[in-house]
């Protein structure tokens, strides 16, 4: 099994959804009858992944009496709890007490069926603080759309407004981090890692993307949901 650390941020309310499941956070959206969670953490550990953070705080406690400790799934579950929500990069800050070496860091909401080792090894390449999986798409319109230079750095995240009807790469919600990111990310306040914290890191050079192949689905919207239902079986 790796000894990578694999962090989950599933903190969010799940507005976009919540009209088909107002009672449910999104890890425990059921896809035929297997909370999303699960899904994602059955793909990973088939990739010989163990080690988990979950990043919770809207209706934690469900989440946790679901998953406990994550040892009925051959897993380890450890949990950072914020009372407060504090964007995507806000919860990697307040969990930092777990964030001590190279670590995954995936949305809550993302199916990914990608190879998450070929994505460390480019990381472990390239070096930098942090690398992005990216996957391409026809309409970068509803993502906003990511640039990158001929030696994978990225250069610039363009808005949705700057980018309509494209076909281009997009962030896949799939990160590979460096503990050095949290020096990115101010404390005791919400923060976003994708309008904060990876800009400041483009004003550095010190963040690369690379694109990845395999099945990409934001679950986080209707549509989304039913695309997954066909995905997963």
């Amino acid at each position: 099994m790796s000894s990578i650390r694999i962090f989950i941020l599933a903190g969010g309310l799940g507005t976009r959804i919540r009209s088909m499941f107002p009672a449910q956070p999104k890890p425990l959206i059921p896809i035929h009858s297997k909370p999303f969670l699960e899904w994602q953490l059955e793909l990973l550990m088939q990739q010989g992944f163990s080690s988990f953070v979950c990043c919770v705080s809207y209706l934690a406690e469900k989440i946790i009496r679901q998953f406990g400790d994550g040892s009925a799934w051959g897993a380890t579950i450890e949990y950072s709890i914020e009372e407060t929500l504090l964007g995507t990069a806000g919860a990697l800050k307040h969990a930092a007490r777990f964030f001590q070496q190279t670590s995954l860091v995936l949305n809550g909401d993302t199916y990914v069926a990608t190879d998450y080792q070929a994505l460390l090894s480019r990381h472990r390449e390239y070096g930098g603080v942090g690398c992005l999986g990216l996957v391409a798409v026809q309409d970068t319109n509803r993502y906003g759309q990511v640039i990158i230079s001929p030696e994978h750095r990225i250069v610039e995240f363009r808005e949705k407004a700057q980018s309509p009807c494209r076909t281009g790469l997009i962030n896949a919600g799939v990160y590979v981090l460096e503990p050095a990111v949290l020096d990115y990310i101010p404390a005791g306040r919400a923060v976003s890692i994708e309008k904060e914290t990876f800009p400041a890191l483009v004003a550095q050079n010190a963040l690369y993307g690379f694109p990845v192949e395999g099945a990409f689905v934001d679950m986080g919207t209707p549509e989304g949901y039913e695309a997954l239902t066909r995905l997963l079986r």
